[in-house]
């Protein structure tokens, strides 16, 4: 089960003439009053409950995604796409005279983007509809990114996870649950129940109030979390099972068109390849081969692999993961 946000994705493709350098980084600047020509404009659907949803499915995973849609044309486009896949939409709470979420993501060469998004109905997701007695049933829940007013669930899912039968759990904090910290009362319960923690570098040391990465693995493990996996874009990944450490590079040799979804598509490969049993540099890998196709290609889901995919990319790549010292 895949509990957290669906939306509906708009990009569009600009050229490069419009990224400018920004103090330290850079931006898309559009002029007031120019009118722009597009070089595309593609429809695709999104969202981290939606991405990780459809690539579990993917993998040969029975998947669920737990949200709220709208009765709008992109709930349906949502829900259309989610069936297509294959995902079993029985815990979505649909309701009429919202509008769901939606994004226009400005999409330039390299993989340069900004998101621009009203969070719509995913902002519903609470205790009256969250699907309690569902999550219970599955093998593994993955709590994705989910809006502040959401985080009321975040005690039916310790219940759910402190059951003796429980699922297993991946977490990919963010928002106000990195901003409170893993002392925060809620956040330091689920840590204890979190079978994979996924963060970036930049949100680890947020999380952990820390000031480098080594750090905040070190804090991390420590609050009883199974497994984490922190990443640092181009710089490859970093895991850890509180006994051992290994590291993973990118694929250096793929072209990356546009970074939405990678970290989901990352999530999902290694939660599939733990589900199976898996070593940890097995996982690695699985993830890191999930993000670099779902990057070679435009939006979150047109490139998460197959099943019988990912086992062949498994046996034929040359990723080299290393342990490295704790």
């Amino acid at each position: 089960m895949s509990i957290g946000g669906a939306t509906y994705d708009l990009f569009v493709r600009t050229s490069t003439d419009l990224i400018h350098e920004c103090g330290e980084g850079k931006s898309i600047a559009l002029p007031l009053g120019d009118k722009i020509k597009v070089e595309d404009v593609i429809e695709t659907c999104g969202g981290g409950a939606s991405n990780s949803s459809v690539g579990l499915s993917r993998l040969g995973c029975s998947a669920c995604l737990c949200g709220v849609i709208g009765s709008d044309q992109w709930g349906e486009k949502l829900i259309e796409n989610l069936k297509k896949e294959g995902v079993n939409t029985d815990c979505i709470t649909i309701v009429d005279n919202e509008v769901s979420s939606f994004s226009i993501i400005l999409s330039a060469s390299g993989g340069e983007r900004v998101i621009l998004y009203t969070p719509g109905t995913n902002v519903h997701l609470h205790d009256s509809n969250f699907h309690k007695e569902e999550a219970k049933n599955v093998d593994w829940v993955y709590l994705n990114h989910i809006q502040e007013q959401n985080c009321v669930i975040q005690d039916d899912i310790v219940d759910v996870l402190a059951d003796d039968n429980g699922p297993k759990f991946t977490w990919n904090p963010g928002g106000c649950q990195l901003d409170k910290g893993t002392d925060e009362p809620n956040n330091k319960r689920l840590l204890e129940h979190t079978d994979l923690l996924l963060v970036n570098a930049t949100e680890a040391k947020k999380f952990t109030k820390t000031e480098s990465k080594e750090d905040a693995m070190k804090a991390l493990i420590g609050t009883g979390v199974s497994n984490v996996f922190i990443t640092e874009g181009k710089e490859g990944t970093i895991a850890s099972d509180g006994t051992n450490t290994f590291y993973c590079p990118c694929l250096s040799e793929i072209e990356v068109i546009d970074t939405t979804g990678a970290g989901d598509a990352f999530g999902t490969g290694i939660t599939w390849a733990l589900l199976n049993g898996l070593s940890l540099p097995e996982a690695l890998k699985a993830g890191t081969i999930n993000a670099a196709s779902v990057v070679s290609k435009i939006g979150a889901q047109a490139g998460l692999i197959t099943d019988i995919e990912m086992r062949k990319r498994l046996a034929d790549t040359n990723l080299s993961v290393v342990e490295i010292s704790n």
